[in-house]
Parts: C-alpha cells; sequence; structure tokens
C-alpha cells in the first residue's frame, strides 16, 4: 500500500535513503566518506525535528516500510504544473520487486487528481541503473544538465508529461 509518510516512518525512510544512496552512488562518487557522512541518527532527527518535512512524502507499506518518495510542486517558466521528484528510493533489499514502479504510477495519478502536466526528475549521469528505470516508465532525457554541486559529476533531467 502507498500511502503518505507519518512520524512513525521517520526511521525507515532514515534508513532507506542513507543505505540506498550508499548503495546507489558508490561507484560514482568512488567516495567512502559517505559512510561517516551519511548516518541514520542525524538524518532521522532532521525528521523529528522539522515534521514537516513528512508533507510531501510517500511511502511503499507492506509490512513495513520498503520504499519512499518525495515530490514537490513546482511552475516553470512557461505556467506547466509538475511534480519535480526529488527522491525516490527502495530498500537495497526490496528492489526489482516492482516498488519503485508503483510509487512512480502513485505519483501519476496524484498529477492526475491535481491538475498537473507532467513529472520532472534529476538522476545523476552516471547512475546508468536509474536511467534504465525511469526510461522504462515513460520518461525522456531533456537537454538540461547541471554540475552537482561539490563534484566533478553531472545530472540529467528527466521528464514525462501526463
Amino acid at each position: 500500500m502507498i500511502r503518505k509518510a507519518t512520524i512513525k516512518d521517520i526511521s525507515r525512510i532514515a534508513e532507506i535513503l542513507i543505505f540506498a544512496k550508499r548503495s546507489a552512488y558508490r561507484n560514482i562518487f568512488h567516495d567512502d566518506a559517505s559512510f561517516t557522512e551519511m548516518q541514520v541518527l542525524p538524518l532521522a532527527l532532521k525528521y523529528v525535528n522539522n515534521p514537516d518535512l513528512l508533507d510531501n512524502i510517500i511511502v511503499f507499506d507492506d509490512e513495513f516500510v520498503k520504499g519512499m518518495a518525495n515530490t514537490e510542486l513546482c511552475t516553470s517558466v512557461d505556467g506547466l504544473v509538475a511534480f519535480h521528484i526529488t527522491e525516490i528510493y527502495v530498500d537495497t533489499f526490496f528492489q526489482h520487486l516492482g516498488i519503485g514502479k508503483e510509487m512512480l504510477l502513485e505519483i501519476e495519478n496524484q498529477c492526475k487528481c491535481n491538475g498537473v502536466s507532467g513529472i520532472f526528475l534529476w538522476v545523476l549521469e552516471k547512475n546508468q541503473q536509474a536511467i534504465r528505470f525511469y526510461e522504462k516508465h515513460g520518461f525522456q532525457p531533456t537537454d538540461e544538465r547541471q554540475l552537482v554541486e561539490g563534484t566533478q559529476e553531472y545530472e540529467v533531467k528527466y521528464a514525462k508529461r501526463i
């Protein structure tokens, strides 16, 4: 079941974010510093101290939380309204089971219910697994590319019209 995140989900959200990011990005950034800088407790406390950060987070809860997605509503220069997926992660033990797909479908559903015309996200250029996933689900690369702050890596923008 996909539902809005609550305070009781904070520890799982923090675990999923930390471990999925470590798993996805270690081979790209070649940086073990993330293992000391990215910690579950400080991230969980950030959410506890700022519960409004949960407002735009949905979770996939099937006995326990196995995935999370964070979105924000944006209006482009040309007036189009879109959801920006700022984070979408599945616990590494439960990847490749359709959980990410279900969360994308829920975000699309939210778009349709709210009159939103599209979805976009930024993905690391070297994260080929994520790129394949987004392309498989109808996202297309745009011409936009940006440097990830503090690194020499680029991320590219992917979008999907609803």
